[in-house]
């Protein structure tokens, strides 16, 4: 009886042993994973990367302001827009000075197919600058307008 109560003992001891082995290697596997996971997100040079092209301002050129009809069938609607382009670089800016009538052509018929109750709405215009940025960079050789800003917009119905 002596022996089976010192077996019983042991194999507690045995049990515990073993669980604390085992959830010693789970937390060491997961602080390693999380140090690994803050050093990737977090390195100095992963964050040097990330911001150098974004942070930097390119050349910036106006392309004038705009009044034109809007595509409401049901009443009259106007918007006079002030359009500026960022551009990735000066070579780009030569190129948009070349292409002048074809760009504003361009924004013409983009903008003028719209509705006033769709460019009323933030969505609406956001949606209206991507489709610009796709329409003009279609229509350059290179690409390179990184954003157009809205320096004036005025939408007016009847």
């Amino acid at each position: 009886m002596a022996e089976e109560a010192k077996g019983a003992g042991q194999e507690k001891k045995g049990k515990k042993g073993k669980l604390f082995l085992i959830l010693a290697v789970i937390l060491l596997v997961t602080a390693g994973a999380g140090v690994g996971a803050y050093l990737l997100l977090y390195s100095k040079d992963r964050r040097d990367k990330s911001l150098t092209p974004k942070d930097q301002v390119g050349v910036m050129m106006e392309l004038g302001t705009f009044t034109l009809n809007l595509a409401d069938k049901d009443r009259d609607a106007y918007i006079r827009i002030s359009i500026t382009v960022e551009l990735s670089d000066e070579k780009v800016r030569q190129e948009v000075e070349k292409r002048l009538p074809i760009i504003k052509d361009a924004v013409i018929d983009v903008i003028s197919s719209k509705t006033s109750s769709f460019v009323k709405t933030p969505e609406g215009r956001e949606s209206l600058r991507l489709e610009l940025i796709k329409r003009l960079n279609s229509v350059l050789v290179e690409g390179g307008i990184r954003n157009i800003y809205f320096t004036e917009f005025v939408v007016q119905t009847s």
